[in-house]
């Protein structure tokens, strides 16, 4: 096991991954990471849709303009959604559990990706959500937060530089 310190030093995103598949075990790790995450009033209300399908995958990278296109080499993709009109906390909820999810991929030495997608789409007007909701059959009560892709690195990052935090964003008793 890493040690959370050097973990969070060591997880980067990743947008360049190998063709090799994801162990399924791999896959359970990193769902139960986010089925175990913290959430506002222990409601779990969160929902997560697991994607293989490599035309998924590729339609999903094409849900909005910009930032997703390098989604179409990952092996899996993993959508996280919630229901607004159920959980107010519903966007910090699915970012704990999305957070939760990359950090597990970091201890497996898999790579891991943010994409935004709530608030995002396509220059037609069309939502990123609305493309998304379409290819994976989603309820329209929920919401598409972001999607985590996931596969084994292909490149090599270097760890955060700690002489570069911003210790002076940090303020203590008042700003």
């Amino acid at each position: 096991m890493t040690d959370f310190k050097d973990l969070a030093q060591l997880r980067r995103s990743h947008r360049k991954f190998t063709t090799e598949e994801i162990n399924p075990d791999h896959v359970q790790a990193i769902l139960r990471a986010a089925l175990m995450s913290p959430t506002s009033k222990s409601q779990r209300a969160w929902q997560f849709v697991v994607v293989e399908d490599k035309t998924d995958i590729e339609k999903l990278a094409d849900a909005k303009d910009l930032g997703s296109q390098f989604m179409k080499g990952a092996p899996l993709a993993i959508v996280v959604l919630g229901d607004p009109m159920k959980n107010d906390c519903w966007i910090e909820d699915g970012s704990i559990a999305a957070v939760s999810m990359q950090y597990q991929a970091e201890e497996l030495g898999l790579g891991s990706c943010w994409v935004q997608m709530r608030g995002r789409g396509l220059a037609d007007g069309t939502t990123a959500d609305e493309v998304i909701r379409g290819i994976l059959d989603i309820p329209a009560n929920f919401s598409t937060l972001c999607i985590i892709a996931f596969g084994h690195k292909a490149d090599e990052r270097k760890p955060q530089n700690e002489d570069n935090l911003k210790w002076e964003n940090v303020h203590v008793d008042k700003f």
